[in-house]
């Protein structure tokens, strides 16, 4: 029997069950992972982002299928994919669109705002840190409100709207390092590691042949707002609230109880925007397990990529070679559930 709390109802009026949500995240995972071969974390990681209705900031070298691995999981849905390549000379213009002067059938002149990339369901912000900060600060509005405004107009977007970003961690001359109040707008910081020995033979054996490997849609773009709108509505019990609440003022060296590891090394610690994030988190990991209320241990599983862009760490610690995974490991292990 499915509860009041358990389901959700889209814009149009279409009820979404708690079960028809789960298997939905499944026949995701799943499609996604025909194409992807390997890094199930990462899958695991950006689609519970994805149903939380955050946005995601992914980190890796390049040629580790980051441009793959949106574009097949924007093809399971069926959504429209944009693909915004950053470079030093991008505008904010040639983000969100630009206002053209035409003339109509009668001569007379009208003004036609002409759609930017950003007018995608699912939009890949390749190598934002290539851009400068007026430029980046272009999606801010996007990613928070669902809408631009252009001329003194607002627009608003489609949704879903799913924001991916990439950064190359190897070349940094030349880039423009994201401020942390436009970091904090992504729910989600995803490190790609390397494929595995195992994955990786897989990778050179069945990618260089003539097999036709693209994701068919197994969701719309209604079930799944759908979904994410049933997320925030999944119950999350007093002790998980607790837990994420402090995990997040742990992070803070001027809090009274924060671990020793975060006096000595951390600069500033994680703000509301995180704990919200820890708790949306919480509950799509349920979500995709098959559970209608999430446990303590769903928010120490999404604590990494939660915090670790907003866990500024110090020159100390900088100098220790000391990273914020470093200090959220200690405070995972000094913060018990």
């Amino acid at each position: 029997m499915t509860t009041t709390a358990t389901r959700a109802t889209h814009p149009t009026g279409r009820p979404i069950t708690f079960e028809e949500a789960a298997a939905l995240a499944t026949r995701l995972d799943a499609e996604v992972g025909r194409v992807i071969i390997g890094q199930p974390r990462v899958r695991r990681e950006i689609l519970t982002c994805l149903l939380a209705g955050g946005h995601c900031l992914l980190r890796g070298v390049p040629g580790l299928a980051k441009t793959l691995l949106i574009k097949t999981l924007a093809e399971s849905v069926n959504l429209k994919f944009s693909r915004i390549q950053f470079t030093p000379d991008l505008m904010p213009s040639d983000i969100l669109g630009t206002e053209v002067i035409e003339d109509d059938a009668a001569g007379k002149r009208h003004v036609r705002f002409i759609l930017g990339p950003v007018f995608a369901n699912i939009i890949l912000a390749d190598e934002i840190n290539r851009t400068p900060p007026r430029t980046q600060a272009a999606l801010l509005e996007a990613m928070q409100e669902y809408q631009v405004t252009v001329g003194g107009v607002r627009h608003a977007l489609e949704r879903p709207l799913f924001v991916l970003a990439t950064e190359n961690p190897i070349e940094q001359e030349g880039t423009y390092p994201l401020p942390e109040a436009q970091l904090d707008r992504f729910m989600f910081n995803v490190n790609i590691e390397y494929p595995d020995l195992e994955d990786e033979r897989r990778i050179l054996a069945e990618t260089t042949t003539d097999a036709d490997r693209r994701a068919a849609p197994v969701a719309s773009g209604a079930e799944l707002e759908a979904a994410r709108m049933l997320v925030r509505a999944l119950p999350a019990a007093s002790n998980v609230v607790d837990y994420a609440l402090r995990l997040t003022r742990a992070t803070r060296p001027a809090e009274s109880g924060a671990p020793q590891a975060v006096r000595d090394w951390v600069r500033w610690g994680a703000g509301p925007r995180a704990g919200q994030a820890l708790l949306l988190g919480a509950k799509s990991a349920a979500l995709i397990d098959g559970r209608t209320v999430p446990e303590p241990e769903d928010v120490t599983r999404v604590a990494l990529p939660v915090l670790r862009h907003r866990v500024l760490v110090n020159f100390q610690a900088e100098a220790d070679g000391i990273t914020p995974d470093d200090v959220i490991g200690k405070l995972l292990g000094a913060v018990r559930p």
